[in-house]
């Protein structure tokens, strides 16, 4: 495993992989690695020769400077647990790197239809940072193959649209959501909370379940009480939610009755802790 600190570095070893035909898939992290980041380097493992995994946290997809600064750091361990698997090169650039010339002034990358509800509503700009970015990190790395997770499934969606819209030679493949024991889908932010909150965070996928449960087995077609309900009942267990909202899987529109293929979504904070999750719901 080698690590690229530099562009220079980073186009020399792929350089050299192009010239012998092989097949590269990228995973894009912002670091403090856990089993679900890990996940997502195994299944690059599965369908490429090569596999690059970058860790940069990106300063122009936070839209609350508080949220940029408690964002967890821990490139030495996440160095170490990617030496435990097969990844061949990990790409770790400065904001310099990525934003020569600043941000102030930046040419950005805008993703219409996707990024202006669920998560895009409460957080302006935010994916404008995360659709500029990793087009900048795609034109750097060139990968065949890039993987995403599905807990962030608005992003997998959006990239899959920039992907199409900019005619981008990338596969971009999306991985299930990757989870505790509990439940709690497993994220970056999950080191944020403390004992308490990690009792009651599992919350969201309970209600994720009951939700699905109710849509699928018991014909529940009033999304919008459902939704309501829900709300609800994360508030009186301590959370705040952001939204809970059910849309087309294909699209992220909303959903009605007549739709076979629906998520649904929950975003809440527990204390200054933004978690958000989903589920899939098949009706066909």
């Amino acid at each position: 495993m080698a690590i690229a600190e530099n562009l220079g570095a980073l186009r020399t070893r792929i350089k050299s992989w192009r010239q012998q035909n092989e097949v590269i898939a990228f995973v894009p992290t912002m670091g403090n690695l856990h089993e679900g980041h890990l996940s997502l380097v195994q299944k690059a493992r599965e369908l490429a020769d090569r596999v690059v995994v970058s860790i940069f946290v990106n300063p122009l997809q936070f839209n609350d400077k508080q949220d940029l600064s408690d964002y967890p750091r821990t490139l030495n361990e996440d160095i170490q647990l990617l030496s435990e698997l097969d990844c061949e090169l990990i790409f770790t650039p400065t904001e310099e790197m990525i934003y020569p010339n600043g941000m102030a002034s930046l040419t950005k990358v805008i993703v219409p239809g996707v990024d202006d509800k669920l998560c895009g509503k409460g957080r302006p700009g935010h994916f404008d940072g995360v659709a500029t970015v990793v087009t900048k990190l795609f034109n750097m790395v060139q990968p065949d193959i890039a993987i995403f997770g599905e807990k962030d499934y608005q992003q997998l969606m959006l990239i899959k649209k920039l992907v199409a819209d900019l005619n981008l030679s990338v596969d971009v493949i999306g991985v299930p959501t990757k989870r505790h024991e509990s439940g709690l889908a497993m994220s970056s932010r999950n080191s944020l909370l403390n004992q308490k909150q990690l009792v009651q965070a599992p919350l969201i996928y309970k209600t994720l379940l009951s939700m699905k449960q109710a849509i699928e087995e018991d014909g529940l077609t009033d999304f919008h009480q459902l939704c309501a309900t829900a709300k609800e009942e994360l508030q009186k267990a301590g959370l705040e939610p952001e939204y809970v909202d059910i849309r087309r899987a294909n699209d992220l529109e909303l959903a009605n009755a007549n739709d076979k293929h629906i998520r649904i979504f929950v975003a809440a904070r527990l204390g200054s802790v933004r978690l958000i999750d989903n589920i899939a719901c098949d009706l066909a």
